[in-house]
């Protein structure tokens, strides 16, 4: 029996996205939620947009980020959807890409930090996101 282990990690290193720009890939059009948002405010807006992560601050100043999970875990802890805000329950610890970080290296550092959504600025500020399934694309490509 071959072991085919080392070949694929070999060729999923080297696939053709690898090094395309994180842009290539992201979304410009991020939800902003101020940190006063209610969490019953904040699921409405992810639903409404269509997305699993707020950006909590401004383009130019973010704070933190909200996602779905944060939400459902507020529920679990029996959190008051309408008093409760997403000040108290945001991540603030933040993966950031520049515009020209390549993709390969985006996913690795994803992969290795468990973390399905990276904020993408430069020295303007916010420019975009990129999730885990944006960049998977990448490999379809």
């Amino acid at each position: 029996m071959t072991d085919l282990t080392g070949q694929l990690d070999e060729e999923a290193r080297s696939f053709s996205g690898a090094d395309a720009p994180v842009t290539a890939y992201m979304s410009e059009e991020v939800t902003i939620a101020e940190p006063t948002t209610t969490l019953r405010e904040a699921a409405v807006a992810l639903e409404v947009a269509g997305v699993g992560i707020l950006i909590v601050g401004t383009r130019d100043d973010v704070e933190g980020v909200v996602s779905e999970r944060d939400v459902l875990r507020a529920v679990a802890r029996g959190l008051d959807l309408d008093a409760a805000t997403v000040a108290e329950v945001e991540s603030t610890h933040l993966m950031w890409a520049t515009p020209d970080s390549a993709v390969g290296e985006v996913i690795e550092e994803m992969m290795e930090g468990y973390i399905r959504h990276v904020l993408v600025g430069d020295e303007t500020g916010l420019v975009g996101i990129v999730s885990m399934r944006d960049l998977m694309s990448a490999f379809l490509d």
